[in-house]
C-alpha cells in the first residue's frame, strides 16, 4: 500500500514538520488539530466552546478533502488542558456525531501548542 499526504487550505497549515493527514489504504490518520482559523491564521480563544468548534471544523475540512465525513471516524483523542472543563468540550464535540460515535479517549495535558486549551486527533476509515 502507498501512503498519500492529505492537505487542504481549508484547515490550518501544519506548524511543524508533520502532515495534516496521511491516508494509508482505507485508513486516514489526522494529526492533532488546534483552534487555528485557516482563513486568518489566528488562534480562536474566545471560549472553550468556540475553540472546540474551530478544531472540529478543521477536522471536518481534512475529512472532506479525503472524501470522508464524521461518519467515517473510528477513533478520536482529545487533549485537554483542564479536565474540569470537559463537559463544555463534550457538548460541542457531540454535535458532530449524531449517531454511533467513534471510540475515544480524553487526556489532560500539561501544555498544548500556542497555549490553546484543546487539541483533537482522529483516525477514520472507508
Amino acid at each position: 500500500m502507498e501512503r498519500t499526504i492529505i492537505y487542504t487550505p481549508d484547515a490550518p497549515k501544519p506548524i511543524g514538520p508533520y502532515s495534516q493527514a496521511i491516508q494509508y489504504g482505507d485508513l486516514l490518520y489526522i494529526s492533532g488539530q488546534i483552534p487555528i482559523n485557516p482563513a486568518t491564521g489566528e488562534v480562536v480563544k474566545e471560549s472553550l466552546t468556540l475553540e472546540t468548534r474551530q478544531v472540529m471544523n478543521n477536522l471536518k475540512a481534512i475529512l472532506h478533502e479525503a472524501g470522508m465525513d464524521f461518519g467515517h471516524v473510528i477513533k478520536t483523542t482529545i487533549f485537554l488542558m483542564d479536565m474540569t472543563k470537559f463537559p463544555e468540550v463534550n457538548t460541542e464535540y457531540a454535535l458532530y456525531f449524531e449517531k454511533d460515535p467513534p471510540a475515544r479517549e480524553t487526556v489532560q495535558v500539561a501544555g498544548l501548542p500556542l497555549k490553546v486549551n484543546v487539541e483533537i486527533s482522529m483516525i477514520a476509515g472507508k
